[in-house]
């Protein structure tokens, strides 16, 4: 009995590393939720300063591919939204914020984008280090720099389980949505930047941190059927 407890005392740990009590204190703040609103808008604008300068830019896209082009700003913008539904009851327990379908889907996206766009990057500039790895003034931000603004939204997503639920729905079109955009960047040539041509090796860990993220998703975060999620 003891070594059930002490198994299930781990696991609810690794579920929910973070303080309770201390990240309730930041997030039950509206002052702190307009600031990481701030600093998610500001991060966005950043992202799509680079894909405007990227080639191929956003100029040469439809605006309907957008969300699939920019991988990170579609992070941000959705980790923003996340944040948002938080504002108008700052100051309640992040236990009892309310959920429905909508709001479930918004935070489930939030957490496997941020996540898989924080791992996806970390292994991409690995894969590669001879072409990336240095400490030239280049290189201190276009390795070290991106790697822990990158890191910073894999932070970002493990928050979210604190304060959000998820169901099938959301699960389900999280798993579409990434494969569909691990389509259009590998299908059809539309990756993220590189120094480097990914080939097979980085679209198929593409598909893999896909299915892993929306693997922890589905673990991590606390469930509501229909009928409590408000419908």
């Amino acid at each position: 009995m003891a070594n059930n407890e002490d198994t299930g005392t781990r696991l609810r740990c690794i579920r929910r590393p973070f303080d309770r009590h201390l990240l309730n204190s930041y997030l039950g703040s509206q002052t702190n939720l307009c600031l990481l609103l701030c600093i998610d808008a500001y991060a966005f604008l950043i992202g799509i300063n680079f894909y405007v300068l990227s080639s191929p830019s956003l100029s040469d896209i439809s605006p309907i591919f957008y969300p699939l082009f920019g991988d990170s700003p579609t992070a941000l913008a959705l980790a923003a939204l996340s944040v948002a539904t938080l504002i108008p009851l700052a100051g309640t327990s992040l236990d009892t914020q309310p959920s429905n379908t909508v709001v479930e889907i918004i935070h489930t996206l939030a957490f496997v984008w941020l996540l898989k766009s924080g791992l996806w990057t970390i292994v991409a500039l690995n894969l590669r280090l001879d072409l990336y790895f240095g400490f030239s003034a280049t290189l201190l931000w276009e390795y070290w720099g991106i790697m822990l603004t990158h890191a910073l939204f894999i932070l970002q997503a493990s928050t979210i389980p604190y304060y959000a639920k998820t169901n099938t729905i959301a699960l389900v079109s999280a798993l579409v949505l990434l494969l569909l955009n691990d389509l259009y960047d590998y299908g059809f040539g539309m990756f993220p930047p590189l120094r480097y041509d990914p080939g097979l090796i980085l679209a198929t860990l593409s598909v893999f941190i896909t299915l892993s993220v929306v693997g922890i998703a589905s673990w991590i975060f606390d469930r509501h059927t229909p009928a409590q999620s408000g419908e």
